[in-house]
């Protein structure tokens, strides 16, 4: 028979937490966040950004008066560049991007004249339109740009 001394050995306290469980789980937390953290902070493993190939394109505005132009390529974010109040002539070269299509547009002032735009692409004439009289229009649009051939 056991005696009462026997039983009252002492033993785990079933009365609280394990506290082994909370400090395996507090370190599992500890290393997930370690890792998210470097990942975040990391910066050095990221690829540069690919560069986008370009077409040269000429765009030129001859004539009389003062006119406002809007031309593709102008500008870093994708969208039209527009010069205001030009007095003309007026030449100028810039990169745009394969796979879209030039264009310049020109719109005369309210004093009229007469003016017109062309486009070349890598130095090859594409396209020529004129405008004439109070707020007269002309658009110059080349084809789809592609890659250069070797």
């Amino acid at each position: 028979m056991a005696s009462s001394t026997e039983s009252e050995k002492p033993g785990p306290d079933r009365r609280g937490p394990d506290r082994r469980g909370l400090a395996i789980a507090g370190a599992v937390l500890l290393a997930c966040g370690g890792l998210v953290g470097y990942g975040v902070l990391n910066t050095e493993d990221r690829p540069a950004p690919r560069a986008v190939p370009t077409a040269e394109v000429t765009y030129e505005v001859t004539g009389t008066g003062t006119v406002e132009i809007s031309y593709a390529g102008g500008t870093t974010n994708g969208t039209a560049a527009i010069e205001k109040a030009v007095t003309l002539p007026w030449k100028k070269t810039v990169q745009v991007p394969v796979g879209s299509s030039p264009s310049i547009g020109i719109i005369l002032n309210g004093k009229g004249g007469e003016a017109g735009c062309t486009l070349a692409v890598r130095g090859k004439h594409v396209q020529r339109a004129t405008a004439s009289g109070t707020y007269g229009r002309a658009t110059c649009t080349g084809p789809q740009l592609t890659a250069k051939k070797p």
